[in-house]
């Protein structure tokens, strides 16, 4: 697996993105979760505060190890990432603070306003949300979007764009 990000300096978190980065996430297969790892973190390199990631794929698909590899860019260590499938959502303070948001159980947009979901996604940090087409209506049109799929029992497909 090869996959090149320009990595910026932990003091300055703000990035401008050239068509290079761009061109170079676009799609990837990992072998491992190792790589999901990997790849993740690299992607997580260039995101910036206020930057929403929408996560799509089936259960199974490796969407949480992604989002460790996110976190690990931002010195949040794997062990305190997590899948909040049963708690809705998780802030992990880092560099910037990560905001992980599993949409699944909710009943549509009025249960997520409701739960103040909007202040997260309005916030300074970063949210990286799975299940996002629960609560497509509150979604800004500017967004990230990462699908994950099946190849086979070992390895993922990551498509990775970003939505204007």
């Amino acid at each position: 697996m090869q996959v090149c990000f320009n990595k910026h300096s932990k003091k300055s978190r703000k990035v401008i993105r050239n068509q290079e980065t761009l061109k170079s996430i676009k799609q990837l297969i990992t072998s491992s979760i190792g790589e999901t790892l990997l790849a993740g973190e690299q992607f997580g390199s260039i995101l910036n505060p206020g930057d929403i990631v929408l996560l799509k794929g089936n259960l199974g698909s490796g969407k949480t190890h992604f989002v460790k590899g996110v976190a690990r860019s931002f010195h949040i260590p794997d062990n305190a990432v997590q899948s909040p499938t049963f708690s809705l959502i998780h802030e992990y303070p880092g560099d910037v603070s990560l905001y992980h948001i599993d949409a699944y159980r909710l009943h549509g947009p009025q249960e997520a306003l409701e739960l103040g979901l909007e202040e997260y996604l309005y916030s300074d940090g970063i949210c990286l949300i799975e299940w996002p087409e629960k609560i497509e209506a509150l979604l800004p049109n500017e967004c990230w979007i990462v699908e994950m799929k099946h190849v086979d029992e070992n390895r993922r497909q990551i498509s990775i764009r970003q939505q204007d």
